[in-house]
């Protein structure tokens, strides 16, 4: 079974905060040639398995001066968070064009080195003994540099972001 956190980026003026369109949309996009497309186009962003703890790693960044104001939880986790009526479906999340900027800026000042030495060891034993933190470490920085450069795009073209976890 897969899961995975799927980030569109999309106008802002398209956007509606409803659970049908937006169920709508990413579902557009579930299609892995469509995402294949996207992500090439620099216009979607993924993360398999490990988006919990990526939203852990940026935890850490509440104390520092990056992390202001809570932009430490927008990469993976925050923003307006839309239910489906009943409930019954994990939620979707939309960043506005203002909370993608603050996003992008968190992950573009913040330190990653600072990051891992506060929330690495930690992530690091949930791998397991069998991984060395070298290559922990690595998963952490792609996953980061991909988020960075997502956002940034996104945050450039002026663009939303709406956000999807499957299960």
């Amino acid at each position: 079974m897969s899961f995975h956190m799927h980030l569109r980026a999309v106008r802002s003026s398209e956007v509606r905060l409803d659970y049908a369109w937006l169920e709508e949309f990413m579902g557009a996009a579930w299609d892995w040639d469509v995402h294949q497309a996207e992500f090439a186009a620099g216009i979607a962003e993924s993360i398999e398995k490990d988006f919990g703890s990526v939203h852990r790693l940026y935890e850490a960044g509440s104390g520092l001066s990056e992390g202001r104001e809570g932009t430490w939880e927008l990469p993976v986790f925050g923003g307006d968070i839309v239910y489906h009526r009943a409930e019954e479906q994990p939620p979707f999340v939309h960043l506005s064009p203002d909370m993608v900027q603050q996003a992008s800026a968190f992950l573009s000042e913040v330190s990653f080195d600072a990051l891992w030495e506060s929330a690495g060891p930690k992530l690091h034993r949930e791998f397991g003994p069998d991984w060395a933190e070298e290559d922990v470490r690595d998963i952490y920085i792609r996953h980061h540099a991909d988020l960075r450069a997502f956002y940034q795009r996104t945050a450039m073209a002026g663009d939303a972001v709406v956000k999807a976890f499957w299960y």
